[in-house]
């Protein structure tokens, strides 16, 4: 079972990036898809979760409004939108899954992705 993060990059502040984590192994569509990053010298944070159907979304206040998590359960897949980059945004950013419910506890997950570098310039 492997979750495998793509997507990051350097960018500059105002750009996009679209993180992709793709799962191979098994099938997740019954799992939540989380995703959290860590920037240096901090500990890892949430920023963003969907429910195993994807009817219901969260958000962290520091992303909310800039970032969009959403998922294609036929390619097992969850993906992160993110817009208006911001240098405060530079970090490593990892995918997990947890079964059904989302949850904003990086504890709760089950499974993770390597993670995969994005870097936003000022």
């Amino acid at each position: 079972v492997q979750l495998q993060a793509s997507g990051g990059g350097l960018v500059q502040a105002g750009g996009s990036l679209r993180l992709a984590c793709a799962a191979n192994g098994r099938t997740f569509s019954g799992y939540a898809r989380g995703w959290f990053r860590q920037a240096p010298g901090k500990e890892r944070e949430f920023v963003a979760a969907i429910n195993w159907d994807g009817a219901s979304l969260y958000h962290s206040d520091s992303v909310k409004a800039r970032f969009t998590i959403s998922r294609n359960n036929a390619k097992n897949t969850v993906y992160l939108q993110m817009n208006s980059l911001k240098p405060e945004d530079t970090a490593v950013y990892y995918c997990a899954a947890r079964y059904r419910e989302y949850s904003d506890s990086e504890a709760q997950y089950t499974y993770w992705g390597q993670g995969t570098q994005v870097t936003i310039s000022s």
